[in-house]
């Protein structure tokens, strides 16, 4: 693969990452908020959560009581199960 197909597949994975994750219907339950919601988890003004460190989120996070886990892509979420019947990735 040459530089300019290598540049291409990579901005298409891009593309493809962003279409996937605006699908979120940012209802906080993916990042623990019926349970021990992420740290970075905030609410915003009009009732809907979103991470304050998304672009920097994937690693070794802590929730709020203080557990250390490891934020991972929301399709590795998914895979193990949708977190509620309406949630946006169940299409």
């Amino acid at each position: 693969m040459n530089d300019a197909e290598n540049l291409a597949y990579i901005e298409s994975q891009h593309k493809v990452s962003r279409e996937y994750e605006a699908l979120c219907k940012q209802c906080g339950k993916c990042c623990g908020i019926e349970t021990d919601p992420c740290a970075n988890l905030k609410k915003s003004e009009s009732g809907r959560y979103y991470c304050a460190t998304y672009e920097s989120r994937l690693g070794r996070q802590v929730t709020v009581s203080g557990r250390v886990f490891t934020c991972v892509e929301i399709r590795e979420v998914v895979r193990k199960g949708l977190p509620n019947e309406e949630c946006g990735y169940g299409r």
